[in-house]
C-alpha cells in the first residue's frame, strides 16, 4: 500500500519528460551555421583585406551562437530554457543586424568603386557569402519567432506569423505537422531569390516586415554584383 502522496509522486517527473521531448532538433540550424562558419573563414582566407569590413565580426558571432545552439538547446523544454531562447534571440538578431551592415558596406563600396575587388570571381564570391548570410540569417529570425519559437509552436493548431503550404491544404500534410528549421531556411532563400513570398504567407506585420526588408537587400546586392561583375568581365 503507498499514500496518496507517495502514488501520485511520479508524475511531475512523468510530465517533464514528456515535455523534454517536445520542440525541435538542435542539429538542423547548428549544422548549417557550421557550413556557412566555414565558407565564411574560407573566403577570407583566400580574400586577405579583400574589401570585407570587419572580417572575423560574423564568424566570432556564429561561433558563440553555435555554442548556445548545441549546448543550450533553445528548440527543446529545459530549465534553462528561461535564458536560452532569449540569448539565441539576441545572437540572431546581432547576427541579422551584423549581416545587413556587411551588406551595406559591400553596396556603398560598389557604389563609390573603392575597397572591392575587380576580380569578377572574386567580386562574385565576397557577394555570394554576404547573399548567403542575409538568407541564413534571416531564416534563423524567422524560426525564432514564428508563432513564439520552437517549443510554443509545438503546441500551436494554428499558424501566427507565417502560414505554409502544409497549413492551408491541410490534406498535403499528415496530422499535426509544424514547420521546422529546414521549412524556414527554404522560406529565407525563396524570399530572397522571388524578391516576394512563394509558398509561405506573412500573416503578422512584423512577419511582412521582415521579408520585406530581407528581399530588399537581395535585390539591390544582387542587382549591384551583377552589374559589377558584367562590367569586369567586359
Amino acid at each position: 500500500m503507498t499514500s496518496p502522496g507517495e502514488a501520485t509522486s511520479p508524475l511531475p517527473s512523468d510530465d517533464a519528460a514528456v515535455d523534454a521531448g517536445i520542440g525541435e532538433s538542435r542539429w538542423p540550424p547548428a549544422l548549417a551555421v557550421v557550413a556557412f562558419m566555414v565558407l565564411n573563414i574560407s573566403l577570407r582566407v583566400w580574400l586577405p583585406g579583400g574589401g570585407l569590413r570587419v572580417p572575423w565580426l560574423l564568424p566570432s558571432i556564429e561561433g558563440v551562437l553555435l555554442l548556445v545552439l548545441v549546448f543550450g538547446d533553445p528548440a527543446r523544454l529545459a530549465a534553462r530554457g528561461r535564458w536560452v531562447r532569449p540569448l539565441v534571440v539576441f545572437l540572431v538578431s546581432t547576427l541579422v543586424a551584423a549581416a545587413l551592415w556587411a551588406t551595406t558596406l559591400l553596396i556603398y563600396d560598389l557604389i563609390k568603386g573603392i575597397g572591392v575587388s575587380e576580380e569578377p570571381a572574386e567580386l562574385l564570391a565576397s557577394g555570394a557569402l554576404i547573399w548567403l548570410g542575409n538568407n541564413l540569417s534571416f531564416a534563423l529570425l524567422y524560426w525564432l519567432i514564428d508563432s513564439g519559437g520552437p517549443l510554443a509552436r509545438s503546441r500551436r493548431a494554428t499558424p501566427i506569423d507565417f502560414a505554409f503550404t502544409q497549413h492551408m491544404s491541410p490534406e498535403l500534410a499528415p496530422p499535426g505537422w509544424r514547420p521546422v528549421f529546414l521549412d524556414y531556411l527554404h522560406l529565407g532563400f525563396t524570399n530572397a531569390t522571388a524578391f516576394s513570398p512563394t509558398d509561405v504567407m506573412p500573416l503578422t506585420h512584423r512577419a511582412k516586415y521582415l521579408m520585406m526588408v530581407q528581399s530588399t537587400v537581395a535585390l539591390a546586392l544582387f542587382g549591384l554584383i551583377v552589374a559589377r561583375a558584367v562590367n569586369a568581365f567586359a
